[in-house]
């Protein structure tokens, strides 16, 4: 019996990690559509590249977040700690990986207007996430609010995109590049637009395999849903944001790294927790720690005076970065 017991165990827990693979490669592949359709269709309306990567490219690579958050609330019982932890591990995944590495694969330069607009835009959100969860609870009208934050965010952004020159447009993607987008045809638009659907369509079962597969996992070892979620299932929906980082990096387009992972932190707490608590309540348990909320608060504030020095992250400061990450993961695994 016992053998038998062990037996249904392990191939729970070996089908648990290739479901968990497979909505890892969905994700990927479904963002990097979404993305792709998505900066197509901004370019040819002329959108500069920072609020390119500040709401299109940030709100694509966040998608992976926003599907497995809400699949993971709708679950019978809700996994609140599953869908919070994947916001607050993204989060802190943004922040210090993504920029560390982007930082040490070339120094980002910081434009005034993250300095000045974004980032305390993103403190007093993330200072408002720790608000609403004092209680344990984010209520649907909780979620409403921070819902309605995002919209006039977007708004903001693409209404401050109309007044912007066109040579910060140029200063990233190339006069070759712009011209492509701006005189592609209907053809090319309904392939963008078929894209961003194909992609969403993958990111859901994508989504769904993943939080089954973590599940699986986490009940194999013994591990809480709140530690998956935190490291593994935050890094799988971080992906996109990582390969777009990389990639940013060596094309010299710090832009889209800088918004790319501060408008996917702006968009986890206002769109992807806002949206998912709007849907049903979210609930977390004690797994998941006040220690967790503050290391991700702590980490945006430490970031700012990284970016005032010299309006640049140093290769040094990417540094700094990624060994906070690494040793949060450390923390974690010891905890």
């Amino acid at each position: 019996m016992l053998d038998q017991h062990h037996r249904r165990r392990f191939v729970a827990h070996r089908r648990g990690g290739h479901l968990f693979l497979l909505g890892l490669g969905l994700l990927y592949v479904g963002a990097e559509w979404l993305v792709k359709g998505a900066k197509e269709i901004s370019l040819k309306l002329g959108i500069s590249p920072l609020v390119v990567g500040l709401t299109v490219v940030a709100f694509g690579t966040s998608a992976p977040e926003l599907v497995v958050s809400l699949q993971a609330n709708l679950e019978n019982p809700p996994k609140g700690d599953l869908a919070l932890g994947n916001i607050v591990g993204s989060n802190i995944c943004n922040i210090a990986l993504i920029l560390g590495i982007g930082a040490l694969i070339r120094p980002i330069v910081v434009h005034l207007q993250i300095v000045k607009r974004e980032m305390p835009i993103l403190l007093v959100i993330s200072g408002g996430f720790l608000w609403v969860l004092r209680d344990g609870e984010i209520a649907r009208w909780e979620g409403a609010i921070l819902f309605a934050g995002v919209i006039l965010y977007t708004v903001a952004n693409f209404w401050q995109a109309r007044i912007e020159s066109k040579s910060a447009i140029l200063e990233v993607f190339g006069s070759t590049e712009i011209v492509a987008a701006k005189e592609a045809d209907a053809g090319r638009i309904i392939m963008d637009v078929g894209l961003i659907v194909v992609g969403m369509t993958a990111l859901v079962f994508g989504a769904n395999r993943l939080v089954f597969g973590g599940s699986n996992i986490a009940s194999y070892f013994g591990v809480s849903e709140a530690a998956i979620a935190l490291t593994v299932v935050a890094f799988g929906t971080s992906l996109p944001e990582l390969a777009t980082s990389v990639v940013a990096a060596i094309r010299r387009q710090g832009d889209l790294i800088i918004g790319n992972a501060v408008g996917s932190c702006i968009f986890n707490i206002l769109c992807v927790v806002g949206l998912t608590s709007l849907v049903a309540p979210l609930s977390r348990t004690p797994e998941l720690q006040d220690a967790d909320l503050w290391i991700m608060f702590a980490l945006t504030v430490t970031v700012v005076p990284f970016m005032w020095s010299r309006r640049r992250l140093s290769r040094v400061e990417g540094g700094i970065l990624f060994v906070i990450y690494l040793s949060y993961i450390g923390y974690l695994a010891v905890r």
